[in-house]
């Protein structure tokens, strides 16, 4: 979801500013508060609905009913249904049409609501009337739970078409089962500025697993239909938001009217989607460059909730021409993007047309960069929701940076609100603790709490894309790499490992380090630099530390070192940390005054240490280096100690050889290295320097 309060984002009305430290390399300490977090609100809103009964749901089908379903693939539904905004009851019929795969298939398993056994009468339950086959009626149903199996007539032969219409009704259950709530709510109040007023109206919200509480389905991620249509007939004045494009509105008798909605996308079944109300519609336009005009078709209460929103609102045109910009166009162009309102405490990215319960620049580009990261490319395994919702979050980083000036803080406070929250979590008493590990991978991906927890799936999630950013170091790769991401799995899903191959092309270099240590590692490291100039040259000693040293005992990655001088000048370097403690000698002009690590908030890290305390020996003995030239190695003569670690520097500061040297082993070999000069240093066991030299490789 887009945002956490709804798992999205922006219901709660206090603040957080303050209950958070600040993490190490914040420039400064300001931090958002929930109503502009869309994950935190997201997140608390779901599970605020959800309350206890949330924390750890069971898929709702069996594996044997799971492997009946993999028995056919999915590639239409059409779903019409008679909806009132103010009931949680249905009626209609499904038409879901597969291809059987490759044995003969005599059942067709899908999954409707059912109630417990026991439940008695009036509990809420879907009633299957018949289901019907192309060639006749099915000839025996059986229901285990929400399992459904009907019979077929006859049949079906390998990879064929089949045609089922399902024809069921009842009402749908309360059971606060999905991400937020339920699959289907309805509400007689609604909340505009503040204030409560009555007003019904009808929306599903079928993440993760709840599209069963309403309609018959098949719930597996990698199962996308190729298209879908959903037909609502309602009671005017109501209007009927949904996916894709609104091909007819028909009025029937009865003061009836059945609104036609038909998506000619791939799509999920959690996205299929459904809000009845008595809507005031709004049209406007996005024009990105190279891409049709697009329309935005937003569904508001009424005039009241027009007017306050409007400005959140007209931002929605910005935002698609800038995502489409940096991903690739937007990827439903052909149909529309637009939003239904509905009281559901945040946002659903619903394909084509988001469900919001109101509009804020942080839960509006949050939800719409799902349509890229979620709707157009959806994660194949709820254990890679952060494919997702790492990505959204971004997206809410990535437009802060491109509307500074509408932006309701900055880009760079948002980053380290997203560090604060993946490393700080609240005691039973209310303080602020360390949260020492969690991956981004979820471990079990049928606990609905822990798939759409904030602090990993959102805010860590988006902390890895960034470091991909930075690792890739270049922003047009970066984003050459997103957009080959949205084509070569478009309308389709994609895991990890899809990412981590895209990013290796991009990055020309194996990231498997990258992804075990922070997608299914846990924690995050923490730096101690030590200090001290020499003449003109900087050294560096650069110590790490990590939160779950058992789970992940290091993090092999890139730092930036920012130097500010006695002139006020800063200069800003980029070092490899490749190994616990590293060494670096780099050459300077002027007086150092000052070392910031990681100052613009590229890698997650916890609180270090700078410290100006490096020693070093008062006068470290010159080496005599032979040959100098150097060609295949490099002798050391007159070594001051006994035994030493011998770091060489080439002339950027980079260590390029470590080695132990004593009098029996007192060379270095520098075949294949790079022609020009190095610096080399000696070091006793103590870490003292205690003897130095410089030579030139041919």
């Amino acid at each position: 979801m887009a945002s956490l309060p709804s798992r999205r984002a922006p219901a709660l009305l206090l603040t957080l500013v303050g209950l958070f430290g600040r993490p190490a390399g914040a420039q400064q300490s300001t931090l958002l508060s929930s109503t502009d977090d869309a994950a935190q609100a997201c997140v608390k809103s779901r599970l605020r609905a959800a309350g206890g009964a949330a924390a750890h749901l069971e898929t709702v089908t069996t594996i044997r009913h799971r492997q009946k379903m993999e028995r056919y693939d999915v590639k239409y539904y059409k779903l019409d249904l008679a909806l009132e905004n103010n009931s949680l009851n249905i009626a209609g019929s499904v038409w879901m049409r597969v291809k059987v795969g490759a044995q003969p298939l005599d059942s067709l398993a899908f999954e409707l609501y059912q109630a417990a056994p026991g439940a008695g009468a009036g509990a809420p339950t879907m009633l299957i009337d018949k289901v019907e086959f192309g060639d006749g009626i099915s000839s025996g149903l059986l229901r285990q739970g929400n399992d459904v199996t009907a019979a077929l007539p006859q049949e079906a032969p390998a990879g064929s078409l089949l045609d089922a219409h399902i024809y069921y009704h009842g009402t749908a259950p309360s059971g606060n089962s999905a991400a937020i709530g339920n699959g289907f709510s309805t509400r007689s109040t609604v909340r505009v500025n503040g204030v409560t007023y009555p007003y019904n109206v009808t929306w599903s919200l079928s993440e993760p697993f709840a599209a069963h509480e309403w309609f018959p389905c098949k719930q597996v991620l990698t199962d996308k239909a190729d298209s879908s249509d959903v037909w609502v007939t309602t009671t005017l004045p109501n209007k009927v938001g949904s996916n894709g494009v609104l091909s007819r509105t028909i009025l029937l008798p009865d003061n009836k009217v059945r609104y036609e909605w038909k998506s000619r996308y791939p799509i999920a079944y959690y996205l299929i989607s459904v809000a009845v109300a008595p809507y005031l519609e709004q049209v406007s336009y996005a024009n990105p460059a190279g891409g049709p005009r697009i329309p935005i078709v937003d569904y508001v209460y009424n005039q009241l909730a027009l007017d306050f929103y409007r400005t959140e609102i007209d931002r929605t045109a910005g935002f698609i021409e800038n995502y489409s910009k940096l991903c690739g166009l937007y990827p439903f162009a052909k149909e529309k993007y637009g939003h239904s309102m509905a009281p559901l405490g945040g946002g659903m990215e619903h394909q084509t047309m988001t469900s919001q319960d109101g509009f804020s620049f942080i839960l509006t580009a949050h939800e719409l960069f799902h349509q890229w990261f979620g709707d157009n490319v959806t994660c194949a395994s709820w254990t890679d929701i952060w494919l997702n919702e790492g990505f959204a979050s971004y997206g809410e980083y990535l437009s802060l940076q491109a509307f500074p000036e509408a932006a309701p803080f900055t880009a760079r406070a948002w980053m380290d609100d997203a560090h604060n929250r993946a490393q700080t979590q609240r005691d039973t008493q209310g303080n602020q603790v360390l949260r020492p590990g969690g991956s981004v991978r979820v471990p079990d991906s049928t606990d609905v709490n822990r798939i759409f927890s904030s602090a990993l799936s959102y805010k860590k999630g988006a902390t890895v894309v960034h470091m991909l950013r930075y690792l890739v170091n270049d922003d047009i790769k970066f984003f050459h790499a997103l957009r080959t991401y949205q084509t070569t799995l478009a309308g389709r899903t994609g895991r990890t490992a899809d990412l981590q191959r895209i990013f290796e092309m991009e990055a020309g270099r194996p990231l498997d380090y990258f992804f075990k240590q922070w997608y299914a590692g846990e924690g995050f490291p923490s730096f101690q630099v030590r200090w001290s100039q020499v003449g003109s040259q900087l050294l560096l000693q650069t110590t790490e530390t990590v939160s779950m040293p058992t789970v992940t005992p290091f993090f092999d990655t890139e730092l930036d070192y920012k130097l500010t001088f006695a002139d006020a000048s800063t200069r800003t370097v980029r070092l490899h940390q490749s190994q616990v403690s590293t060494s670096a000698s780099l050459p300077v002009t002027g007086t150092i005054t000052g070392i910031e690590i990681d100052p613009d908030q590229w890698v997650l890290n916890g609180a270090g240490l700078i410290s100006h305390d490096l020693q070093l020996s008062a006068a470290p003995q010159p080496l005599t280096l032979a040959p100098n030239p150097a060609t295949d190695q490099i002798s050391l003569y007159n070594l001051p100690v006994p035994q030493a670690t011998a770091d060489v520097f080439d002339a950027l500061g980079r260590v390029v050889r470590r080695q132990t040297v004593d009098a029996t082993n007192p060379s270095l070999p520098t075949a294949g290295w790079a022609p020009g000069l190095y610096l080399l240093r000696l070091t006793d066991g103590s870490g003292q320097l205690v003897g130095k030299g410089r030579f030139t490789k041919q």
